[in-house]
């Protein structure tokens, strides 16, 4: 008997022209874009299908345009007879988990994540913080590299991905000083990101504060299935510790790859990447090469994805 998870995707997914084909197919994912639109009061179709892409990329856009693509996703699946025993997200993609097990309403969540993007992009001015990412070097490592370059500003790991890639995240010269020192502990690659702020760093610690205000606003159910969260890694105990794990795991690091070994190790052998892009299953592969991987994106991954699980 598969132990399926469903995973969802974070910033850096999104593409011009996500969602579109199962809008034009199913009426439920083209029910989720209508709601996201008349939540947010704009056409969150003609973002996602059209962009353009820098409209796209803008934190506060792309921040509710994949929430909505990952839920119109989710609901076709629903819609199919296929449901999680356990969800997880990736920093944003933790929203979609969430909403997936009826923790927070979708119409809530899109809401939030619209400001959560905005709160974001704004604690740091532009030019002042940046992220990067080493290849090849264990954690331990980036650890040292981050301390040794602490001297330069704020420099802290930001998302444990897998064990292959690490993404640091601080202040410009401190993050290029962590990948001089990372370079010269042997990572295969080490490379400053081209992002607009320096996202699950403790420079953001205002926007969680911001974000906790609206969060204190909507309500929460109980979970129909457990959710893994980032900051620890573990599964939430009750919906009491959401509001405080989202506002920490903005200025968190994000634990991808321990949330993952947690799955593994209670049984699933199973996960669909549940939302635009593959990067999950990337990283799923190179953490257990048991497990199956699979995802829905678009109606070609869907239709590979229902045949392996009927």
């Amino acid at each position: 008997m598969k132990k399926i998870a469903f995973v969802f995707p974070g910033q850096g997914a999104q593409y011009v022209g996500m969602g579109k084909e199962l809008v034009e197919k199913f009426k439920v994912a083209n029910d989720v874009f209508e709601k996201a639109s008349h939540s947010l009061g704009y056409d969150m179709k003609k973002l996602c299908f059209e962009g353009p892409e820098e409209e796209l990329k803008k934190t506060e856009n792309t921040q509710p345009a994949i929430l909505t693509v990952s839920i119109a996703a989710f609901e076709v699946l629903k819609e199919h007879g296929l449901k999680p025993e356990i969800a997880a997200g990736l920093s944003l993609g933790e929203f979609s988990a969430l909403v997936a097990s009826g923790v927070m309403s979708f119409e809530d969540a899109v809401k939030v994540v619209k400001v959560r993007g905005k709160y974001m992009q704004e604690e740091v001015p532009l030019g002042v913080g940046t992220m990067a990412a080493f290849i090849g070097l264990d954690r331990e490592k980036v650890i040292e590299a981050c301390e040794r370059a602490s001297e330069f500003g704020i420099v802290e790991p930001a998302n444990f991905n897998s064990p292959a890639q690490i993404v640091i995240s601080g202040e410009v010269k401190a993050v290029e000083k962590a990948v001089e020192i990372g370079t010269e502990l042997g990572a295969k690659r080490a490379m400053v990101l081209n992002v607009s702020a320096p996202f699950h760093s403790s420079m953001l610690k205002g926007a969680g504060e911001k974000l906790g205000i609206e969060l204190d606003k909507i309500p929460l159910s109980d979970f129909s299935y457990p959710v893994v969260a980032n900051v620890t890694a573990k599964y939430y105990d009750s919906n009491s510790s959401v509001k405080e794990l989202l506002v920490r795991q903005v200025s968190s690091s994000v634990l991808w790859e321990d949330s993952v070994r947690t799955m593994v190790e209670d049984g699933v052998d199973t996960f669909v990447e549940v939302g635009p892009g593959r990067a999950l299953s990337c990283f799923i592969k190179k953490i257990s090469r048991e497990v199956k991987l699979l995802n829905v994106g678009d109606i070609d991954s869907l239709e590979k994805t229902l045949k392996a699980l009927k």
